[in-house]
């Protein structure tokens, strides 16, 4: 079993579960997560090596806002012994490709089901944390259209509801109209959205497709308010929204905004899992 694990680059998350997995009894240390000195030859002593969520904002160095310095990620690569397991989230190509040429072992914790589920909460509370800060009403009997039934969207769409929003959720499946309805709101194709996106005092986009385009933000009211919450590209074409003097807000990363601690919960046991299932 693998015992040695080092927790290099991040936030508040990180820093979250380096302190969880020692409790664990792993013997864990930081790279890049605080202001302190470090030698990153000490990843060679790594057999379980967690990055962050993302991994690299460029491509080109490692996410550690905390580091006095910056780390390059082919530095870190260079240094992985090739029987260490390397977790992240949303990994450079470059450096995914550069780990396969050296059949070193990658898993990407951000992809497991159960984290998104449990992320979407965090989430959720961050998207009303910013409408409450962002609008002049209150949420109760604010009209929110939500785009997107998906773990996210889902979870959004009922927390709004819970605090008497009203609620319409846009989708494309069957099944999906079939659960909103069940769940006591209102459900329109997305395919409709130019048409029905006036109605809004808030929208609310969880997709990461280019859903609101020109077509569709011309007719957002210019006094609502646009929260994207999807993952790079987003759904917003932010160019035409700005030249359209739209109020729109991309609300990446949230749980590590909103509840980073309990983001780093959230991962900490993603990882649990993953170990108990690759036996390591």
């Amino acid at each position: 079993m693998r015992e040695s694990v080092c927790v290099l680059g991040g936030d508040l998350r990180q820093v979250t579960v380096k302190k969880l997995l020692e409790e664990e009894g792993f013997k864990v240390f930081g790279i890049g997560i605080s202001e302190e000195e470090f030698l990153l030859d000490d990843i060679k002593k790594a057999e379980i090596l967690i990055l962050p969520i993302p991994v690299s904002g460029d491509g080109i160095t490692l996410n550690a806002p905390f580091s006095k310095s910056k780390i390059n990620l082919s530095e870190i690569t260079a240094r992985i012994d090739k029987n260490c397991l390397v977790l992240g989230a949303k990994m450079p190509k470059d450096m995914e490709n550069d780990l396969k040429s050296k059949q070193i072992a990658y898993i990407d914790y951000f992809e497991r089901e159960e984290l998104i589920i449990k992320n979407a909460i965090p989430t959720a509370e961050g998207v009303i944390e910013i409408a409450l800060s962002e609008m002049p009403i209150t949420l109760f009997e604010s009209r929110v259209l939500v785009i997107g039934y998906g773990r996210v969207g889902k979870v959004i769409a009922e927390k709004f509801k819970a605090l008497g929003s009203e609620v319409c959720v846009s989708a494309r499946k069957c099944a999906d109209f079939a659960w909103i309805k069940e769940k006591g709101m209102k459900a329109i194709h997305t395919e409709s959205l130019e048409n029905e996106v006036s109605k809004f005092d808030l929208v609310i986009n969880t997709v990461p497709a280019k859903i609101l385009d020109e077509k569709v933000l011309k007719n957002v009211r210019n006094d609502a308010l646009i929260l994207d919450v999807a993952s790079k590209p987003g759904g917003v074409d932010f160019e035409v929204a700005k030249k359209l003097g739209k109020n729109v807000i991309w609300a990446l990363s949230l749980p590590g905004k909103t509840a980073p601690i309990t983001s780093g919960k959230i991962i900490k046991e993603t990882i649990m899992n993953i170990l108990s299932e690759t036996e390591v």
